[in-house]
């Protein structure tokens, strides 16, 4: 059979054309289409309204929307933002005598265009009887309810719901509170005010306040997982050393990225009650006013500072003119209350007081949070206090960070060669890591051996505090202390001074705190006057023709050099006779004095300050009390008679008329602090190995750890950084990542698929246009 060439050839070349360009045009196509979405184009951000305007949910915004420098919570809808509140804080501070009222105002401003509840996690100094709370309207001002602290709950979270303005005030520490305020208006602004009482601090002649400006962030150990047998079968049960961390973490900004936030200013009117001699201000420049010779106006010469390290103030009497003891009275509800000081004499120890030998342990802390001025203040310390010691002491230091190692074995003699050898240890450390105390603090009171017949052991514990597990510390000590002595030194802009003081309370010894390193010399010095000086011991208090319900402290704490005996009490009735006698030994010399309660002069606050003693010396007995519900239902009583807040009871504030109409969404939002000053953000928050746990015990870890995965998603979103990732691993579980402004992660994936489609289609198309073009050449050679 012959083939017709002519109208059976293969069709030329060139009719292709159409269909090569047709495909062509469709990879091209594809190709665009890739290249938009990977660049976010088709992103949603971008979708518009048949008005042209962006699709916004009420109260959400986006980055590109912003017209100001403002700090951008993630939401829960995908791509979406809501603006922080803002906050500014205004603190006055009136000093009479050894008595001081604060009254603290934050202004939450709301600058988003939708309704928010912001929380505000800050701190007060640990003695604080925080007894008032007000939340202004526009010119009304609502007083907050003490309850209890469900009940205070449950009401803030009703009035939430009803769209009614509220503000819930509660302790999580007693140096840590969080203010609640819900239903913020868009662009309106909420004052609340809070006023705390509390007493001037005492030591070596001068007197002193300090007013703490941040919460640093806190190291919270992971919790425990253990094994244990349950009826029938077994299984895990979990151990949290901080059982309440979401409320004690806040967003912490990186102050390489963001400028400081949270202005304050700060006004002190203090009345001495004696001729003031010098008024110091060591980490704030101050202007200083006299009103008399025994007042001062004192406030902050820029006006404002940001909320990044504490305020401390200090003054001291003309020569001569120092108070060494005094009693103040206040009558209320038919009862008296009295607040006494007195600072024994500081008499040397006797021919046959010998000074003890000594066993000391000193143990620094060398986490991250220490980067920075902090672990320069602490070697300089440490070095300091090891050059003081005799050569009969004998002395180990131990440093932990999320590790822990001795220096020596064992306790060794104080000689020359040894005191060098340990402060080139400590010149060489430097800060990183966690801060798990407990195995350090464990190694000191436990693994030293016991106390050689006739020395008496010190552990200096040198740290910043920023752990949340501090109710695990302070059993480790009341249960392993023996008899030792536990002498606390505070580093840096913003000790944890709760842990501080109640750890040497416990520990049965006194805290120091050390801000700067021009305090270093002096302070160390007061602590060495200590360390070398006998305690006050078996100090008691007794009334002599007056009945006393209720004295506080119970027990009273033994004193070192230059520190008084401050009590508060409450008699029965409101007769002002009687005696207060207080007695004590030093070393093996007893003293006594009197004091008339008649001669008292009348003070304010003062049954607010023993109310909180009360609840102190109740928290403190909670290591030996086997009835926890007793216990708070003690601590509820006192706090809802004084109207205190407390661990069981808060304050809460409604205002009666709903303002955020029915169906408008409000957003959820934690106010962010600043970093405290020195602290180094790369070490507080830089990434940090993990050990990998067998699959599943990683399963059970991901089920038992999803509120702190939340917390941790918290931290994230508030605070976006390069490093976020860091904190997932701190968690030990896996949560998802925040969304940014839009969904651009998917759509450049998608963008990538649609370009490896497109080049996958171009490289087909090619070889079967080759494959094509080869058998219409192969079939016109055999018709040739």
């Amino acid at each position: 059979m012959l083939l017709d060439t002519e109208n059976s050839r293969t069709p030329p070349s060139r009719p292709l054309v159409p269909q090569v360009e047709y495909m062509l045009v469709a990879a091209l196509i594809a190709v665009t289409a890739g290249l938009l979405f990977a660049i976010g184009f088709f992103s949603p951000a971008a979708a518009e309204t048949s008005e042209g305007k962006p699709q916004h949910l009420a109260g959400y915004v986006r980055p590109n929307d912003m017209g100001t420098g403002a700090l951008l919570f993630p939401s829960k809808e995908p791509g979406s933002f809501v603006e922080a509140p803002r906050l500014a804080t205004d603190v006055v501070i009136d000093v009479n005598g050894p008595i001081m009222r604060t009254r603290v105002t934050q202004r939450f401003q709301n600058p988003s265009k939708g309704w928010v509840e912001g929380t505000y996690v800050f701190p007060l100094p640990e003695n604080s009887a925080v007894d008032t709370l007000r939340m202004q309207i526009g010119d009304r001002f609502i007083e907050g309810q003490i309850k209890a602290r469900e009940e205070a709950r449950q009401v803030y979270e009703q009035a939430k719901a009803e769209g009614k303005k509220t503000a819930l005030l509660e302790q999580q520490r007693p140096n840590i509170f969080t203010n609640q305020v819900a239903n913020i208006g868009p662009g309106e602004t909420i004052v609340v005010q809070i006023e705390y009482q509390s007493s001037v601090k005492q030591s070596g002649g001068e007197f002193s306040l300090r007013f703490p400006m941040v919460v640093a962030p806190r190291y919270n150990p992971d919790p425990i997982v253990q094994t244990v047998d349950l009826d029938p079968s077994s299984g895990f049960a979990v151990n949290d050393p901080v059982p309440n961390r979401d409320k004690i973490t806040a967003p912490v900004l990186n102050p390489a990225e963001n400028a400081k936030i949270n202005p304050v200013t700060l006004t002190v009117n203090l009345n001495a009650g004696f001729p003031i001699g010098a008024v110091t201000s060591p980490f704030h420049e101050t202007d200083i006013q006299p009103v008399d010779d025994m007042a001062r106006r004192i406030s902050l010469k820029s006006g404002s500072v940001p909320a990044d390290k504490d305020f401390e103030l200090g003054w001291t009497a003309i020569a001569d003119k120092a108070p060494h003891a005094g009693l103040f009275r206040e009558t209320v509800n038919g009862k008296t209350y009295l607040l006494g000081f007195v600072t024994p004499p500081t008499g040397d120890a006797t021919a046959t007081d010998a000074p003890a030998k000594r066993e000391v342990l000193f143990v620094i802390d060398n986490s991250g949070s220490m980067a920075g001025p902090s672990i320069e203040q602490a070697r300089d310390s440490l070095a300091l206090a090891i050059s003081k010691l005799r050569p009969e002491d004998r002395f180990n230091v131990i440093r932990f960070d999320d590790t822990m190692s001795l220096h020596f074995p064992s306790l060794v003699q104080a000689t020359p060669d040894k005191r060098e050898d340990a402060i080139a240890f400590v010149r060489s450390l430097t800060a990183d890591g966690g801060t798990e105390m407990l195995p350090a603090l464990e190694a000191a009171l436990r693994t030293q051996g016991s106390v050689a017949p006739g020395a008496l052991r010190q552990v200096v514990f040198l740290t910043d505090g920023a752990i949340g597990n501090e109710e695990q510390l302070f059993a480790e000590i009341s249960k392993n202390r023996g008899d030792a002595r536990v002498f606390t030194v505070g580093i840096g802009s913003a000790p944890n001074t709760h842990f501080m003081a109640k750890a040497a309370e416990i520990g049965r010894g006194t805290f120091t705190l050390i801000g700067s390193e021009d305090q270093v010399a002096a302070r160390m010095g007061e602590l060495f006057d200590k360390l070398e000086n006998p305690a006050m011991t078996d100090i008691a208090v007794t009334f002599d023709g007056a009945n006393a319900e209720d004295i506080t402290p119970n027990p009273m704490p033994d004193l070192y050099r230059g520190e008084p005996v401050v009590l508060t009490a409450q008699l029965d009735g409101t007769s002002a006779a009687g005696k207060l006698q207080i007695v004590g030994k030093t070393g093996s010399q007893p003293w006594r004095i009197e004091m008339d309660v008649a001669k008292a002069s009348e003070g304010k606050g003062i049954a607010k300050l023993w109310a909180r003693r009360k609840i102190e010396d109740l928290e403190a007995n909670a290591y030996a009390v086997n009835d926890a519900v007793a216990l708070d239902k003690q601590i509820e009583a006192v706090a809802l008679a004084n109207h205190l807040v407390s661990r069981v009871t808060s304050l809460v504030a409604v205002d009666v008329t709903p303002s955020r109409p029915a169906g408008e969404p409000v957003a959820s939002t934690r106010l962010p602090l600043n970093l405290p000053a020195g602290w180094d953000f790369e070490k507080v928050f830089g990434e940090q190995q993990q050990e990998v746990l067998p699959e599943d015990q990683r399963k059970a870890e991901l089920q038992r750890t999803e509120q702190q995965a939340t917390l941790v998603a918290d931290r994230m979103a508030a605070a976006p950084t390069a490093r976020a990732a860091s904190l997932i691993a701190d968690a030990g579980t896996q949560v998802n990542l925040p969304q940014t402004a839009t969904l651009a992660d998917r759509y450049i994936l998608i963008g990538l698929m649609l370009l490896a489609f497109a080049v996958m289609a171009a490289t087909t198309f090619s070889l079967w246009r080759w494959q094509l073009r080869g058998l219409i050449m192969e079939a016109r050679n055999r018709v040739r």
